[in-house]
C-alpha cells in the first residue's frame, strides 16, 4: 500500500517540479530575447540574462527547498499542542514528493543558470565557428589547387579535379 502512495507522490512532485523549471527557463529566454532586441550579441545577451535572472531563480529555489525541508526530514508539527515530532505514518506520504522536488529543483537550477544561456548563445557562436572553418578549408583547397596548377604548367600536364 505504501509503495503505491510513494510512487504517486513522486509523480506529483515531478509535475510540480516541471512547472518551476519551465517558468525559470521561460523567464530566462524572455530576458535573452529582450536583450537581443537591444542589439546585444548573443554571448553578451546570454551572460546578461543569466546575471539578471540569478537572484529570482535562486530565491525561488531557496524558498521552495526551505519550505519542503520539514517534509523531507519527516517533521510533524502539531500547532494545537505545540509539539514537533519526527516520523509517523502521515509524514511517510510526503517524504518522496519533497525529496523529488528538492533534488530535482537543485539540479534544474544549475541547468537553468548555466546550460540554458549556453544553448541560447550557441547558434551564433557555432555559426561564426562554421564560417571560420569553411574559410580555412577553402584557403587550403585554393592553395592546393594553385600548387597543383603551378606544377602541372611546368611539366606540361593538365591538372585533373
Amino acid at each position: 500500500y505504501l509503495s503505491y502512495i510513494s510512487i504517486l507522490m513522486i509523480g506529483i512532485g515531478i509535475v510540480a517540479l516541471a512547472g518551476i523549471v519551465v517558468n525559470n527557463n521561460i523567464v530566462m529566454i524572455d530576458t535573452f530575447q529582450r536583450l537581443r532586441r537591444d542589439n546585444r550579441s548573443a554571448e553578451e545577451a546570454a551572460i546578461a540574462a543569466a546575471a539578471q535572472r540569478i537572484r529570482p531563480i535562486l530565491l525561488t529555489t531557496l524558498t521552495t527547498v526551505c519550505g519542503l525541508m520539514p517534509m523531507m526530514f519527516k517533521m510533524n508539527v502539531n500547532f494545537r499542542d505545540g509539539i514537533i515530532t519526527f516520523g509517523g505514518l502521515v509524514t511517510e506520504w510526503w517524504v518522496h514528493l519533497a525529496t523529488a522536488v528538492i533534488f530535482g529543483l537543485g539540479f534544474s537550477t544549475l541547468m537553468a543558470l548555466i546550460v540554458t544561456p549556453v544553448w541560447l548563445a550557441a547558434p551564433e557562436k557555432l555559426g561564426s565557428w562554421r564560417k571560420r572553418m569553411v574559410e580555412r578549408v577553402r584557403k587550403v583547397l585554393d592553395d592546393r589547387v594553385s600548387y597543383v596548377s603551378d606544377d602541372s604548367i611546368e611539366e606540361g600536364v593538365h591538372a585533373r579535379y
